[in-house]
């Protein structure tokens, strides 16, 4: 059984490691996202096309303002793609439509890379300034 990390997300890489995590679970260790961020992209991912946040509030069956709030959550980490359509009486709405999930996976290989390069650098450092060697 996979956890689902909705109670409380892990405080260390330690416990991350000791979780029995699906690679869903990617998202939320290296981006941060919540259980409604990955059901509305994967929602989207299902769908293979735009949606306005109304038509995602109502697959999610969450309230318009959660929908949104987790929207933009996922517009900042780059999980959605935002369209402004102009309607006929001058007005506009948006509608979203999930990146490639290949994109996703490539940029959080990339974010994994940075994450381990500058660990190995602290590593480095912490051996250099409380090493016994002389």
């Amino acid at each position: 059984m996979t956890s689902t990390y909705s109670e409380k997300m892990p405080e260390s890489i330690a416990q991350y490691l000791k979780e029995d995590m699906s690679c869903e679970s990617l998202l939320d260790c290296i981006h941060g996202s919540k259980e409604l961020d990955k059901k509305i992209y994967f929602r989207l991912v299902d769908v293979e096309k735009a949606l306005s946040v109304d038509e995602i509030a109502e697959q999610v069956d969450r309230e318009r303002s959660t929908a949104y709030r987790s929207v933009q959550r996922l517009l900042e980490n780059k999980f959605l793609e935002q369209k402004q359509v102009n309607q006929e009486n001058g007005g506009y709405h948006h509608v979203y439509k999930a990146k490639d999930p290949e994109e996703v996976a490539d940029r959080t290989q990339r974010k994994l890379n940075d994450w381990y390069a500058q660990m190995g650098g602290l590593i480095h450092e912490f051996r250099q300034k409380y090493s016994r060697d002389e």
